[in-house]
């Protein structure tokens, strides 16, 4: 077990546990610190959806920053007990964590999100696979940010509004094309 901590909001400095699951690669605070900067600090009332929440820390974050409600989705039995953890330890109402495979979920999805994070099992496929279902998971005005090995230039309907490098990581958000 590791730790990585929450860079900003109402939990700002707490450190959450990572699992010590294979392939899981917690966003690294600088990549973070971008991402929240060009979502706004302040997530009042937003929804949030993590799909592939691993450490959860994009989920946590949000949490932190005053999203009304944050949905994980995690697979891995050990990552998902760990979030679950988390979630207690930090007293956070605001967040459901559902045990389950994100594809399925994002088909089922019955309502739209203001902020989608997807970063995924590295080299996978889940990316393309998920495109085609990422602008249904929006409602109006919402984004979605990917982080992957590569930089992707496009993902069905949406536009990408702003990217970034870190390392080997790169980063995305998109928003709907209009």
């Amino acid at each position: 077990m590791s730790r990585i901590r929450i860079i900003g909001g109402e939990w700002r400095s707490r450190l959450i546990d990572v699992s010590l699951v294979k392939g899981l690669r917690p966003t690294p605070d600088r990549v973070r610190e971008t991402l929240f900067n060009w979502l706004g600090q302040d997530l009042d009332g937003k929804t949030c959806l993590d799909l592939f929440a691993g450490s959860g820390v994009l989920g946590f974050e949000a949490a932190s920053r005053g999203a009304a409600q944050v949905t994980m989705i995690e697979q891995d039995a050990v990552a998902w007990g760990a979030l679950q953890a988390n979630a207690k330890t930090l007293q956070a109402s605001c967040v459901r964590i559902v045990r389950g495979d994100a594809l399925k979920f994002a088909r089922s999805a019955d309502h739209g999100f203001d902020v989608v994070f997807l970063d995924p099992p590295y080299r996978a496929g889940w990316i393309e696979r998920m495109g085609p279902l990422l602008p249904g998971l929006l409602c109006e005005g919402g984004v979605v940010y990917v982080e992957a090995e590569y930089k992707i230039e496009n993902i069905d309907r949406l536009t990408r509004i702003k990217q970034g490098t870190a390392g080997q990581v790169y980063y995305h958000l998109f928003a709907l094309t209009p």
